[in-house]
């Protein structure tokens, strides 16, 4: 769906699985562009392509988005975000996160998960991660869920505080090469 922003036209789409090179490099972009206000070089090294990564299980399902920046009228180009939701038990993570777990969720108990949502420094502050929220949202409870969870990273508390997620608990991720990533777990209610 092609939608505009300020400074800027994008098409928001189901991502597939050709769409994972791009994801890749936009994610570590994100990381490393965003996030170096809150965790060192070090960290943020040994979190990419394990906590902030890509889960192909997402793309299976149908519930990861990508987003593509129109550079020239008419020619879409770059990806520039992406983040979608899960009904998995997983919260999240790569592919290579240890203690992955793809059994379904019971949306009449579960909340369903908001995972791994990332722009591009270029593209930051210009509506495209409220878009992929209000995605994920709509068909989350479509789904039948009736409450959100997610893990955020401390650069994300403020933008998923913003769209009405409260901090449940905050705690540290092992990271390879002994490394800890403080992160804040988060639950909402959906809106009907």
């Amino acid at each position: 769906m092609k939608e505009s922003t300020r400074n800027g036209v994008f098409n928001v789409r189901l991502a597939t699985l050709a769409d994972i090179p791009a994801l890749q490099k936009l994610i570590a972009a994100s990381v490393r562009g965003l996030q170096a206000k809150h965790y060192s070089k070090d960290q943020m090294d040994a979190a990419i392509g394990s906590v902030f990564g890509v889960d192909t299980q997402l793309i299976h399902d149908g519930t990861y988005f990508s987003v593509e920046a129109e550079i020239d009228e008419g020619l879409h180009g770059k990806v520039v975000a992406c983040g979608g939701w899960s009904k998995r038990k997983t919260l999240f993570g790569s592919d290579n996160v240890q203690g992955k777990d793809d059994r379904s969720l019971d949306p009449r108990h579960d909340a369903a998960r908001i995972r791994a949502l990332f722009v591009d420094p270029e593209w930051a502050r210009r509506g495209i991660a409220t878009r992929i929220m209000s995605a994920c949202e709509e068909a989350a409870s479509a789904a039948g869920f009736t409450k959100l969870s997610l893990v955020a990273t401390l650069t994300g508390e403020v933008f998923f505080r913003g769209h009405g997620f409260k901090a449940v608990e905050r705690y540290s991720i092992s990271l390879p090469r002994g490394e800890m990533l403080p992160v804040v777990a988060m639950d909402k209610a959906i809106q009907n």
